[in-house]
Formats: C-alpha cells, sequence, structure tokens
C-alpha cells in the first residue's frame, strides 16, 4: 500500500487542523484559568460554566495528549510508509475526533457558535476534525480493503 498524493493530502489536512488545537490544549493544561485559554478553548469572553465544565475540558486536553496525540502521529507515520499498521491507527485517531466532536457538539455549541460565528465554527471549532476524522476512517478502511486511489 504505497502512499498516494490523497494519503498525504489527509495527513497533511490533519496536522494542520491539529496545530492550533496542539496550542489550546497545551494552553489549558499549563494554565486552565487563564482568560486565553478560556478564549481558545471556548470562546472569546465567555467563561467556565461550572467547575464540572473546566474538568471535562482539562480532561480531554490530558486525553488528546495522551492518547489522540500519539495514535495520530504514529498513524501518520505508518500510512505514510504505507503499512497496514499505520492505517489501523490513523483510522482509531480518526474515530477519536468524531467522537470528542460529537460530544462538544452537545456541550460547547451554544458557548463557541456564538462568540465565533457560523463560519469559525463549522470549519475550526467543530468541523475539521468532524470532517478530517471521517474522511482518516473512510480512507483507511477502503486501503485496509484493498481499494487504490
Amino acid at each position: 500500500m504505497q502512499p498516494t498524493f490523497l494519503t498525504w493530502a489527509i495527513v497533511v489536512f490533519g496536522v494542520i487542523a491539529l496545530l492550533p488545537l496542539i496550542l489550546a490544549q497545551w494552553s489549558m493544561l499549563v494554565a486552565p484559568n487563564r482568560q486565553r485559554t478560556r478564549d481558545l478553548i471556548i470562546g472569546k469572553g465567555e467563561n467556565w460554566r461550572d467547575k464540572t465544565h473546566s474538568r471535562m475540558a482539562l480532561g480531554a486536553s490530558w486525553a488528546d495528549w495522551m492518547f489522540f496525540g500519539p495514535l495520530f502521529v504514529a498513524g501518520s507515520i505508518g500510512v505514510l510508509l504505507g503499512q497496514s499498521w499505520g492505517y489501523m491507527l490513523f483510522g482509531a485517531a480518526g474515530a477519536c475526533s468524531l467522537y470528542i466532536n460529537i460530544i462538544l457538539w452537545f456541550t460547547e455549541k451554544e458557548y463557541v457558535y456564538p462568540s465565533r460565528g457560523p463560519l469559525r465554527y463549522f470549519t475550526y471549532y467543530w468541523g475539521f476534525f468532524v470532517y478530517w476524522g471521517a474522511l482518516a476512517i473512510a480512507y483507511s478502511v477502503a486501503r485496509i480493503s484493498g481499494i487504490d486511489f
């Protein structure tokens, strides 16, 4: 399974989409109560609804750094090497991306959407991760099934 242009495009799209997330998650890990962190995570000028809300964001940040990030990096390396294990890890990273963004749709939309607007919300704050996750899963399943692009 040699990597194709589409393989590279999906990996690069993932990296570009994840760079701002890395900044926001790192900010959450080192300074969770700073206003800049809240602006990055839930929307400009918004505050944590309660202690559970801030703990959920902190837990998601740790989970991203401990679980999703390594899956994404290892999966990306694997798909670029054309290895079947890479496609499995890449697809798993895509599933993680979809999973958390379904949760965030219900927990964060009412805060982030009004402060950022539909264009930003449906592209970066929510959309890019859903689009990339679905694409990573579909592409991984297709490649493992023997479909060449």
